[in-house]
């Protein structure tokens, strides 16, 4: 097999502080799988983990929070059919591997199981979307603090009527090392870091908040001047937009939704639809609609891991499979869910990178990575021209939905009615309401500004949270339900 110089690396750095520090070795990865085996299962593997992280933050000038935290273990698993047995070890000793792959060998079936269990393990070819840096390492305590204190000092100058901020920063060093009992060894090095910001205006008695930020696969390099300032724009606008606006009608209108954050009424209404362990167990609303029309024409939604520095992308998925761009929906069809490697084994289709976990002492399961809708071939500004009355939704704050039947409320943090074809005033408590596949045949107009969020999205799903990308350019949706305060 090929092994790509990336792959070398990451390896190289999960073997120094995953398996050297602890005498382990590929010997040991081979025991524990063989140990598994000696019952009879369809696939085992594990799951080796190193995470540093680090977080601060700053109000009125001064630090409030200050965190810092080191994890590791390993998390080990055996599947046999549809059942999953797993052990995890905040140890990395060779006992300690060993104690976890007996626990989990108990779920064997009846009699005992053969594989000739690897001596030797191949390097999976990977690529390198993001560098394998330490960026907690890359900046000193001191430089994080004025780097925080620059972002408040813009948001303060940008408006008199800014009366509160709060920034915050978070970096994370994460390195996997997975072992499988196909013989795969995977490693990644994974930098992520994010800057937040939260401010309040104040006129005339009324206060309003507004948030910016953003951050991604990089170090703190990524965080220019330009940048600082893209998001202070984004979090002064919301708030002194939210100082002129009025209550929001209620009632069933056409709603014209912007393009980037926005993509994440996709991601939770359709996105979780459409993966592979609710469609396998019949509990999604998509279950068994492969080559379906489930959407309006023009509509194709993509999940990529492959985008460079990108919040929710990898090199590799929690499983050792290599990522990739899987196409869910083209033009309005139907066309696959996302798979890990168990849902991917028992509905007999191919795996698509889409396995994750939030730590090892987590099971893995088919999850999104940077989620978008695809540009159509409409100028926002025709959209809005398009519609006569009805809701301009720039921005979202949170969100819910039944995974069972899509439907799905969330709330807007900036939005205007639209009269007339123009933006005329910005309203507030203004709410979408409806259901995630009827909402995509809903789509009757595609704009050609597809934008992917700054890079601050987080995912929950059964307790455990991932880092992910949303995306989408302008939309026009018919006949949506809006929930209001007027």
């Amino acid at each position: 097999m090929h092994i790509v110089e990336p792959n070398i690396q990451a390896f190289a750095t999960a073997k120094s502080l995953l398996l050297d520090p602890w005498g382990l070795t590929e010997a040991d990865l081979s025991r524990a799988i063989g140990e598994i085996f000696t019952h009879k299962v369809d696939y085992a593997d594990l799951y080796f983990q190193y995470t540093r992280s680090e977080g601060w933050s700053l109000e009125e000038g001064i630090v409030k929070t200050g965190s810092f935290s080191i994890g590791q273990g390993v998390g080990v698993r055996a599947l046999s059919g549809e059942k999953t047995a797993f052990a995890y070890s905040d140890t990395l000793s060779p006992e300690a591997l060993m104690s976890s792959s007996r626990a989990v060998r108990t779920i064997a079936r009846q009699g005992a199981g053969k594989i000739k269990v690897p001596n030797r393990y191949a390097q999976g070819d990977s690529r390198s979307l993001y560098s394998a840096l330490d960026p907690i390492g890359s900046l000193e305590a001191a430089d994080k603090v004025a780097l925080l204190e620059r972002f408040e000092k813009m948001a303060r100058a940008k408006d008199p009527r800014i009366v509160q901020v709060m920034a915050s920063l978070g970096a994370e060093y994460d390195v996997v090392l997975v072992a499988g009992s196909d013989g795969r060894l995977a490693a990644d090095v994974r930098p992520l870091v994010r800057l937040s910001l939260t401010v309040i205006a104040e006129q005339n008695g009324r206060r309003e908040m507004g948030h910016g930020g953003g951050g991604g696969r990089t170090g703190f390099e990524y965080f220019t001047d330009d940048v600082l300032e893209g998001y202070v724009e984004r979090a002064v606008h919301e708030a002194l937009i939210n100082l002129e606006a009025r209550p929001a009608p209620a009632g069933e209108m056409t709603v014209v939704l912007g393009s980037g954050w926005p993509g994440i009424l996709l991601h939770e209404a359709v996105g979780h639809g459409l993966e592979g362990d609710f469609n396998r167990k019949g509990s999604s609303v998509f279950s068994g609609r492969i080559g379906e029309r489930v959407a309006s024409k023009g509509v194709t939604v993509v999940d990529d891991g492959t985008l460079p520095d990108r919040r929710g992308s990898l090199n590799v998925d929690d499983e050792g499979n290599v990522s990739q761009r899987n196409v869910l929906i083209e033009d309005g069809i139907l066309k696959g869910y996302m798979q890990d490697s168990l849902n991917a084994r028992l509905m007999k289709t191919p795996v698509t990178g889409n396995g994750r976990r939030e730590s090892f002492a987590h099971l893995p399961m088919p999850r999104m990575t940077n989620t978008y809708m695809m540009n159509g071939d409409k100028d926002p500004e025709e959209i809005i021209k398009s519609v006569k009355r009805g809701l301009y939704a720039v921005n979202f704050g949170g969100g819910q939905v039944d995974i069972t039947n899509g439907k799905f409320v969330f709330s807007t943090s900036e939005a205007y009615m639209i009269e007339d074809g123009k933006i005329s005033y910005p309203v507030k408590g203004a709410t979408l309401i409806g259901s995630g596949p009827e909402a995509m045949t809903q789509v009757s107009m595609i704009g050609n500004d597809m934008r992917l969020d700054s890079g601050v999205g987080t995912c929950g799903k059964d307790g455990q949270s991932v880092p992910v990308g949303v995306g989408q350019p302008t939309l026009r949706m018919d006949g949506l339900t809006v929930g209001g305060t007027a």
